[in-house]
């Protein structure tokens, strides 16, 4: 379970390290796009921009669903929900770690 839960945010922010990768779903997250929408103001190629939804497709980021000739991309939230709850649960342990330490200092100044 805990290997599959790694392996799952792995994926997820491999998918999201990726500046273009991350363009293509701030565009999908304002309305499902085709293919060649989404592939319009990247200076890439069209097979480049098939790699690029590969990867986020691979990692659960979107989902695509045929329609006639062309292909539609969806956003799918779920993995970047979990991956944003993992990030917040060190946030929250850090920023006690962080506290702790200012609090520390704080201390020592008064001596």
């Amino acid at each position: 379970m805990v290997k599959n839960e790694f392996q799952t945010l792995d994926t997820t922010f491999a998918a999201l390290a990726d500046p273009t990768r991350r363009a293509i779903l701030d565009r999908l997250g304002r309305r499902p796009c085709t293919v060649s929408e989404l592939a319009k103001p990247f200076p890439i190629s069209l097979p480049a921009v098939s790699k690029h939804l590969r990867v986020l497709e691979k990692a659960g980021l979107i989902s695509r669903r045929r329609a006639g000739r062309a292909q539609i991309c969806r956003l799918e939230a779920r993995p970047m929900k979990r991956a944003s709850e993992w990030l917040e649960r060190h946030r929250a342990f850090w920023d006690a770690k962080l506290d702790a330490l200012e609090e520390h200092f704080q201390g020592e100044g008064q001596s």
